[in-house]
């Protein structure tokens, strides 16, 4: 019983650390994700929403070559938002503003043809 007792007092104080995701903020404020081996931040300002790009240590990569989409699901509106690549970041606009609750769907194609998705929140 006693042991039960700390194995439970120990994972109790373990299992918040392992469900936390780096959710760190990027150099632009953004929230950052890992995304087919790169570093990804979201960063939506009016219509636009920007992901810039960066490697393992956090510095800016060329996105010349990446592809991919967004998908903007803002309660039952849903919007699909091919990016375009420019200088070490991938663009896109929306038909209208991107409001603060919604939620963003990365669907990423490096240069190297790594994929990978990632979901972030403006």
């Amino acid at each position: 019983m006693k042991k039960m007792l700390i194995v439970a007092a120990a994972l109790s104080f373990v299992a918040p650390a392992l469900a936390q995701h780096d959710h760190h903020k990027g150099p632009n404020g953004g929230p950052v994700e890992d995304v087919a081996g790169v570093h990804v931040e979201m960063v939506a300002s009016g219509k636009t929403v920007t992901f810039n790009v960066f490697d393992e240590v956090n510095k800016p990569l060329p996105t010349e070559g990446f592809s991919g989409a967004a998908l903007l699901i803002s309660g039952s509106e849903r919007e699909t938002l091919p990016l375009t690549a420019t200088g070490t970041a991938l663009k896109a606009e929306s038909k209208s503003d991107i409001a603060k609750g919604a939620s963003v769907s990365l669907t990423l194609k490096t240069v190297d043809g790594k994929t990978g998705q990632a979901k972030f929140k403006p």
